[in-house]
């Protein structure tokens, strides 16, 4: 008889053992929970890295562009200026020139 358990005890350890595995049920669906939400934001943040590569690569071409537009109204304006420089210049020589009888 040393080796029976009464059946209140067997019965109160039983309770006592589903009450723990419910407990620890419901920390491994929270534990669960949380990992997949922590996966969730892992590819959100791959993508927003992504993202912001690409938005990076785009700046750089976007800027190159810009660049290039600004230095070409400059180069016209310098053009602009040469050639009104060179008309001056040669309407002066010219004007000179038939001045002190060098040209017909």
């Amino acid at each position: 008889m040393d080796n029976f358990v009464l059946k209140e005890v067997f019965e109160e350890t039983l309770k006592r053992m589903e009450d723990e595995n419910t407990r620890q049920n419901h920390r491994i669906q929270t534990l669960e929970d949380s990992i997949g939400q922590i996966l969730n934001l892992t590819s959100s943040v791959e993508r927003l890295a992504t993202n912001m590569e690409h938005m990076v690569k785009e700046q750089q071409e976007q800027g190159e562009r810009l660049k290039v537009l600004e230095a070409r109204d400059g180069d016209m304006w310098r053009k602009v200026v040469s050639y009104s420089i060179t008309a001056v210049l040669s309407i002066v020589i010219g004007y000179l020139a038939s001045r002190l009888g060098l040209s017909s």
